[in-house]
């Protein structure tokens, strides 16, 4: 059995590369979790979570470990073409309690839009899960007014990788990714 993770950080890279292969590996080694052995997994933020720096949790980081995350992923060899990837995180007031985690990706979105996007995904589903009452047809604004109003979700965020195709046509891709540790 897996122990659950004490902490977690958020990254993001771009890559660029005549190998689509390659350009992901350049993305994640702008993002530096390159030397790790990634294994998606999915939405949850286990209670008691921390999220750390950056910097202190790539710091902690062993070349060639499991490392488990949830990571956003988007990739073009159109020229000119904008992708995103991003993660939303939503914490709830309560420690005892999890939180959500949403990874977003695709192309045409600003990274203002795609932040926002996850953050709301990863919002929302926390307070569903918290028998917020919210308008799912209202602006994300409203909704986070709505979240922070009630003090049950203490706090939310995202991280946004953007780009735009290469125009050369080399391939581009961005990554952004929650890193669980522990």
């Amino acid at each position: 059995m897996f122990p659950v993770p004490t902490t977690v950080f958020l990254t993001k890279g771009i890559g660029v590369h005549r190998h689509q292969l390659t350009a992901f590996e350049v993305a994640l080694r702008d993002a530096d979790i390159e030397q790790q052995n990634l294994v998606s997994i999915s939405s949850i933020l286990p209670p008691h979570c921390k999220l750390i720096p950056r910097e202190a949790g790539v710091a902690t980081l062993r070349p060639g470990e499991i490392t488990f995350s949830v990571l956003a992923r988007s990739e073009t060899d159109e020229p000119g073409r904008r992708i995103h990837a991003s993660i939303g995180l939503a914490r709830p007031a309560d420690p005892d309690m999890y939180g959500y985690i949403a990874e977003h990706h695709g192309s045409g979105m600003t990274a203002d839009q795609s932040g926002d996007y996850a953050e709301d995904l990863a919002a929302s589903m926390l307070a569903s899960t918290l028998g917020i009452e919210f308008d799912p047809g209202a602006a994300w604004n409203e909704r986070k007014k709505l979240y922070e109003h009630t003090q049950l979700i203490i706090e939310s965020l995202s991280i946004t990788a953007v780009a735009q195709g290469d125009d050369s046509g080399l391939w581009t891709c961005v990554v952004a990714a929650a890193v669980f540790r522990f």
